[in-house]
Formats: C-alpha cells, sequence, structure tokens
C-alpha cells in the first residue's frame, strides 16, 4: 500500500507492506485521517517517549524504531475484510473508526506508532475488531476524522468532574483545549474562561463555547475577573504541555482548586509539593479516552451539537504530510489538516 512513512525521524511517501488481521482484527481502507501534534512530536522525540515508557512498563515501551512506522491516530475508514475465526462484528463496507489500540494475543499496540499496526497515513489500517466503532454513511468524512481528538477533550472534561458552580480556566487553544471547552458545553458548564496569546486561537476558543478568551501575557487568570462578576476560577485544565506550567498554576491557584494535566509535556517537571497540599489541590493527570467517549464524540458531531468544521484547513494528500506536520506548532496553521490516503 501507498503511505507517508516514519523512518529516523523524516515522513516520506513509499510502499508499506498490506497489513494481514489475526483473529479478532480488521482491516479497514483509510479514508481520512486527521493530523496530530503529537505525531510531530514522536518525529523527532519518540525515542524518548519509549525509553520512558520502557522504564514504567507504558504503552510505548515495545515500540521498535528502527522499523518504519505508518503514524496517524485519527481515522475514519471503511471495513474490508477480518482475520480467520474473528466475530465480524460489522459488515464489509461499514465505516468505522476506533479507539487507536489493537489486541493480538495477550499483548497489544497503539495504531499508528507500533510498526505492525499502520495508521492513517497509509492507504490501509488493521483494527480490533471489538473497539470498532460505526459511523453513519454520509457524514463528512472530515469532520468523521475528527471524532478522536474531540472524544480525548471529553474525556479530559469528564476527568474534572465540573459541576454547576464552577468557573473552568482552559489553557491554551489547540485541538485539545477546544475540545475541552466544546466537551464542557456538552456537559452544561458554564462560564468557561479560556486563555492563549494567539488572537485566533481565542476566537476558536469563543465559537467552541467560551465565554471569555484572554491573553494570558496581558490578564491576570487567576484574579476576580469583572466580566464575570468578579468570580475566581477553581478548575483548570491545563492543555499546552510545556514545562513550568504546572508550578505556575499550583503557585497561583486559590485554595482547593482543581487541576486536570492533559498538555503533552515531553520534559521533566518540578513542582514545590509543599504548597499543593497547603492549598488542598487536587491534581489529575488526563489520560486518553474511552470506546464511549468515542460514542459521545461521534453523535456529538453527527448531531451537529458540536460544529469543528473551524479546525479544518484545506485537505492534503500523502506528499504534504510531513510539511504539514512540522507546521503545525504555528498558531497560523489550522487546527487540523486532514489527509486523504488516496491522493499523493
Amino acid at each position: 500500500m501507498k503511505a507517508a512513512i516514519l523512518h529516523q525521524g523524516r515522513v516520506r511517501v513509499g510502499e508499506f507492506p498490506d497489513p494481514s488481521p489475526e483473529r479478532g482484527q480488521v482491516v479497514v481502507r483509510t479514508h481520512r485521517c486527521a493530523l496530530c501534534a503529537s505525531d510531530a512530536h514522536f518525529m523527532h522525540s519518540g525515542h524518548h517517549v519509549v525509553e520512558r515508557s520502557q522504564k514504567s512498563n507504558g504503552p510505548y515501551a515495545g515500540i521498535d524504531l528502527s522499523r518504519p512506522i505508518v503514524m496517524g491516530h485519527e481515522y475514519v475508514g471503511e471495513v474490508m475484510d477480518y482475520g480467520p475465526g474473528s466475530k465480524r462484528p460489522l459488515p464489509k463496507g461499514t465505516l468505522v473508526t476506533s479507539v487507536p489500540a489493537v489486541r493480538s494475543g495477550s499483548s497489544f499496540g497503539i495504531v499508528g506508532y507500533y510498526p505492525d499496526c499502520p495508521g492513517g497515513y497509509g492507504e490501509y489500517m488493521l483494527l480490533d475488531e471489538d473497539l470498532l466503532l460505526e459511523v453513519p454513511a454520509g457524514v463528512d468524512l472530515e469532520l468523521a476524522a475528527l471524532i478522536e481528538p474531540l472524544a480525548v477533550g471529553i474525556e479530559h472534561a469528564r476527568a474534572g468532574e465540573a459541576k454547576p458552580t464552577d468557573i473552568p480556566l482552559v489553557l491554551g487553544c489547540g485541538a485539545i483545549g477546544l475540545s475541552v471547552i466544546a466537551a464542557l458545553r456538552l456537559q452544561g458548564i458554564a462560564p468557561i474562561v479560556a486563555a492563549d496569546p494567539d488572537p485566533g486561537r481565542r476566537l476558536l476558543a469563543i465559537q467552541m463555547g467560551a465565554e471569555l478568551a484572554l491573553d494570558p501575557q496581558e490578564q491576570a487568570l487567576y484574579q476576580p475577573l469583572a466580566k464575570l462578576n468578579n468570580k475566581t476560577v477553581n478548575l483548570v485544565y491545563e492543555c499546552v504541555g510545556k514545562k513550568g506550567i504546572l508550578s505556575n498554576i499550583i503557585d497561583e491557584l486559590a485554595p482547593h482548586g482543581r487541576i486536570v494535566m492533559g498538555g503533552y509535556c515531553l520534559e521533566p517537571e518540578e513542582i514545590y509539593v509543599p504548597t499543593a497540599q497547603n492549598k488542598y489541590l487536587r491534581i489529575y493527570f488526563a489520560g486518553g479516552e474511552t470506546p464511549d467517549d468515542m460514542a459521545a464524540a461521534r453523535d456529538a458531531i453527527v448531531e451537529g451539537r458540536v460544529d469543528l468544521k473551524p479546525w479544518l484547513g484545506e485537505g492534503i494528500g500523502l506528499a504534504q504530510v510531513e510539511e504539514s506536520l512540522l507546521s503545525m506548532a504555528d498558531p497560523a496553521e489550522p487546527i487540523r489538516r486532514v489527509v486523504d490516503p488516496s491522493r499523493l
């Protein structure tokens, strides 16, 4: 199959072996796959991710970076065939997405990161039949590719256990932060405060449902907010992923506040624990989405309760994957570009 292949820190279009399903696995023809900033990080820092995961027996511990990898974990595709002895829960031709994980015996791989689990930057993927999520026929394929990132936001938002009396602050208005805002609104939580130094991202935050979108370089975020009747934020969603932010939140957040860490920081973080203890702060390190989160995200997109069209830039083919990944850190770029693997 044709794919955009990661090898030795570069992504190049080439031929990759067609995946062959085992029992419980399904081959899916990829229709669309959204580009994620975590893939850009993995291009250059994948060895750090694998090394740290090996120390903690984490999910990336078994990745062999000496082998070519087809990334891409925000996908929608069409069921082609199952491995022998599979249950075959959905007929061929069904449009599907899934949590990006595949089981093989007693082990599993992460779709888009394990060499034997090619992701959506290729023409075909290997998925787990028990994790398939049907997507209605006729849905906008580019929006369907955004089910997974919205599901991550739903998990993160849920982790904060937001109540109607809370005033959430979402730090960082990239895909994770914007999806957290959308998910909080789905829960009926308001008002929501967002913070990002880029005016375009702040506008997107308002479109996703934030009442206030502030520039953290110009506005004190943890003081009483005049536009919210002098209320103070008490629930912080960290969606930036840079060293030092958690420490700053701990220093600035009022006592009994809650913090959800959703940003993906690859550097060690230092915090002064007594400050967090003296304030009785609660910190939750958010993880990946569950199948239920995926279903909730699908329904919200299909039913029009969340409009992610403002996220989308111009669609691309395989040859543009590397350039598009490398440009994702530029806030002037769209939140998501979506690749059609049938295009070069």
